[in-house]
């Protein structure tokens, strides 16, 4: 139900109160990652976004409605006030799986918005975050270490934020604008250190689930069946079965009339505020 013109409520992040514990850390591959995450999938019933509570979100259309001028795409000039445009976003990468998500996503000439993890991630692949952003993308945090930001204090916080963002901008020449929290968690803490960072939070409204499964196959399905205009996706390349259902999402979508945009594409003319969250 909207609140005001340009917010919605929706299944997102708990602003939980913050605990004394040391903060947990969540590996980006393997068995602890994908069963951490189908554990919170089985928590929360049932979520478009990790997390149980009510967080406010402004959605693409409200941001465009409040813009003033236009913006020119990497792939060619979109207005998405009238072409029904989607988002691609790709969380935890880079990864091995990178160089072929790219050779897709370049054959099939369509952005997408990358929400990079630091460490042993853009450390380990940053002639791929030069790539990235050399072939039009958008680069964006996903913070350094995926710790859960909400269990954080404020300069543990600001250190998972300033430090991915600094390597960003020593590899692309551009500071990132843009940050996802790690299974969507976020609370009013969050937000502000985001603000005090020029960083916007940007969640999603379509997920794959696909740390539950490497069939290709059911990934595609799942996301044909819940995408809709202004959708924002969210996949991860660092799962078997995501890039191989990159091509089927593509032109499916395509055949839907869909024009795949990246995130600041999808909210212009108007654009994303630090310390919002979009979704």
């Amino acid at each position: 139900m909207p609140l005001r013109p340009g917010i919605l409520r929706s299944a997102g992040a708990p602003s939980a109160s913050r605990s004394s514990r040391p903060p947990g850390k969540t590996r980006r591959r393997g068995s602890t990652f994908r069963a951490a995450a189908t554990l919170l999938a089985a928590l929360c019933l049932p979520p478009v976004l990790a997390g149980c509570t009510t967080l406010e979100t402004t959605a693409p259309s409200a941001v465009r409605a409040e813009g003033a001028t236009g913006t020119e795409a990497a792939f060619g000039t979109v207005d998405c006030r009238r072409a029904k445009c989607v988002a691609l976003t790709f969380d935890a990468g880079p990864s091995e799986n990178s160089p072929r998500l790219l050779d897709i996503l370049k054959e099939k000439q369509v952005p997408a918005t990358f929400f990079l993890l630091g460490k042993r991630h853009i450390e380990k692949y940053p002639e791929l975050v030069r790539r990235m952003a050399g072939e039009g993308h958008e680069i964006a945090s996903h913070t350094w270490d995926h710790k859960i930001l909400t269990e954080l204090e404020p300069d543990e916080i600001r250190e998972e934020l300033r430090r991915p963002n600094e390597e960003i901008e020593r590899l692309t020449g551009r500071r990132p604008t843009l940050m996802r929290p790690p299974q969507g968690r976020t609370d009013d803490t969050v937000h502000e250190i985001s603000r005090e960072l020029g960083l916007a939070e940007v969640l999603w409204s379509v997920t794959a689930k696909d740390y539950t499964t490497d069939d290709s196959a059911l990934i595609r399905r799942r996301v044909l069946d819940r995408t809709g205009r202004d959708g924002i996706i969210l996949l991860h390349d660092i799962y078997d079965g995501t890039v191989p259902a990159v091509p089927g999402i593509i032109d499916a979508l395509k055949k839907r009339g869909y024009v795949f945009v990246t995130v600041p594409q999808l909210l212009a003319p108007g654009r994303a505020e630090p310390g919002e969250v979009y979704r």
